[in-house]
């Protein structure tokens, strides 16, 4: 299955990013990004250290991963699964757009070895959660392959930007990385669940995870046995989910795909020009956004005359809740909100459905602007 769906990558132009991955497609496992990522962490410490098939943790010494403060918590969930354990993940600084801080991570390599720890892994993102966030991939690339240390792309959020002629820059130098995690289920709007882990050595699933079950994965069959999965993979059985990859992109097309990523983009970019000199209305970061999340605070006229200070943070923090819970009471929309680092909640809306129009994006300016007038 991997040989087939990276000739499918190849047809549809994406080679130029991808050229040398083998494409091991997850969706069968069910459940997302997360154990994308936790596979990756898998097979750098198998590459780093085979012996820990066999003999496990105890044979090794103490590891150290990185990855930046807005990645995604999956990291540490994946590190605490394997054994490694969460105060092995150390976070790396990011900028004021939230991108990983490059001369940062290499302080923090070297730290690490001159504290006795072995730097095995490095998670860059190429979308960041709450910001949308791409990682200055390239710079970190290199500092990869200065230190010896694996590189993973996190891009289950952002990594569909491939598909775009016009945004895929954004994931520049991703070519040079060991493994990526995509989702088609998010901006592709593949239905759930639909996760892919790209590996660039062949092979490498298979010695990791290879069990030699002969009563399963019989080496003398009537086909090639490299469409085997099961055998590459932690779980048995699973959903054949690609399937439902494979049909939207026969029916879309890349040319479709691209289309409706491309839309997303353009219609948060609306949003975005909508409201940052509007009245009312504050960023929480100067500059476009990279990806289609678009963050704000909304503030009402009771706050827009206070002084900055500790009361009006305070008053603030609350707001975006409550215009949530009101946009959920009258059932005319909803965005989601959180804090970040020292910011007070802020409401961070997230474009990923073509359906979308301008004048969505206009009713929903509106929506916020009745739901949170008298707060």
């Amino acid at each position: 299955m991997s040989t087939t769906v990276l000739a499918t990558f190849y047809r549809c132009g994406v080679e130029s990013v991808l050229t040398g991955f083998t494409v091991v497609l997850l969706p069968f496992c069910s459940l997302g990004g997360a154990i994308s990522n936790m596979y990756a962490m898998l097979l750098a410490r198998f590459k780093m250290f085979p012996e820990v098939k066999e003999r496990g943790m105890a044979s090794l010494p103490r590891l150290a991963a990185f990855t930046s403060e807005h990645s995604h918590f999956s990291i540490k969930k994946g590190a605490a699964a394997l054994g490694i354990g969460t105060e092995s993940v150390i976070c790396v600084k990011v900028d004021e757009r939230g991108k990983m801080i490059p001369s940062d991570l290499e302080r923090r390599i070297v730290d690490a070895k001159q504290r006795g720890l072995v730097p095995f892994f490095v998670s860059a993102t190429a979308g960041t959660t709450v910001y949308g966030a791409f990682d200055p991939l390239i710079a970190i690339a290199d500092i990869c392959r200065k230190h010896g240390v694996w590189m993973h792309v996190d891009g289950a959020w952002g990594g569909s930007l491939l598909m775009s002629r016009k945004h895929r820059w954004k994931l520049n130098g991703v070519e040079r990385a060991n493994s990526m995690t995509w989702n088609p289920h998010k901006m592709m709007s593949v239905p759930l669940q639909c996760s892919a882990l790209l590996v660039r050595e062949e092979g490498l699933m298979q010695k990791c995870n290879q069990m030699q079950a002969s009563y399963l994965f019989q080496e003398d069959k009537q086909y090639d046995v490299s469409y085997d999965t099961g055998d590459k993979a932690i779980q048995c059985g699973r959903h054949v989910d690609i399937f439902k990859l494979w049909l939207m992109w026969r029916a879309k097309g890349t040319v479709g795909f691209e289309a409706q990523i491309d839309k997303c983009l353009e219609l948060s970019e609306y949003l975005y020009d909508k409201i940052k000199d509007r009245e009312g209305y504050e960023m929480v970061f100067n500059g476009k956004p990279q990806h289609t999340n678009v963050c704000f605070w909304y503030l009402p006229p009771a706050i827009r005359c206070m002084e900055d200070g500790e009361e009006r943070r305070r008053r603030l923090h609350k707001v975006a809740p409550i215009i949530k819970a009101r946009m959920m009471e009258y059932g005319t929309t909803m965005v989601s909100y959180q804090p970040q680092g020292n910011k007070v909640n802020f409401f961070r809306m997230v474009i990923s459905n073509p359906a979308a129009t301008f004048e969505d994006i206009n009713f929903l300016i509106e929506e916020i602007e009745r739901l949170g007038q008298d707060l």
